[in-house]
């Protein structure tokens, strides 16, 4: 870099506004006269339009609200057939790709046939899953959806 290439952009000062007429911004400071503006102190808030009704208040609201709550991926009946695991949780699904982690929310649900027994541990289910999985004599058991473990502090240094 070279002297004359320097960006000294930053030391410039500020304009001096209200100094007489032949300082170039005198008399009104180009504020124009009169007027809400033209005023000391004068600072506009967000979306105000001048008395006028904001557009934001203008424009209709969308009914209804957004959750926050992520939905439960779901897996049918039908493609427990893919685990080759009796016991299967979440972490055996995770494996075989039908959820995308084993901290997912997931939710059995009835469709397809199931051939062999399988003893499913999963934090929800419907009712007719339930029973096509005892009908293929195999068993539901409620456990309690899996948290992601927290990071630990030593990890991070």
């Amino acid at each position: 870099m070279k002297y004359h290439e320097l960006n000294l952009s930053q030391n410039k000062k500020t304009k001096r506004v209200g100094r007489g007429i032949a300082g170039g911004q005198g008399k009104t400071a180009g504020r124009g006269t009169k007027g809400q503006k033209s005023r000391t102190g004068f600072s506009e808030r967000p979306g105000f339009s001048g008395g006028q009704n904001p557009l934001m208040q203008q424009l209709p609201k969308l009914p209804g609200f957004r959750s926050l709550k992520s939905k439960a991926e779901i897996v049918k009946v039908g493609t427990l057939s893919l685990v080759k695991a009796k016991e299967i949780d979440a972490y055996a699904l995770a494996d075989q790709g039908l959820i995308s982690s084993p901290y997912a929310r997931v939710k059995l649900l009835a469709g397809g046939e199931l051939k062999d027994t399988k003893t499913v541990r999963l934090a929800n289910a419907s009712a007719g899953a339930i029973d096509q999985l005892n009908k293929a004599g195999g068993s539901f058991v409620k456990v309690e959806h899996l948290n992601r473990p927290a990071k630990s502090s030593d990890s991070v240094k």
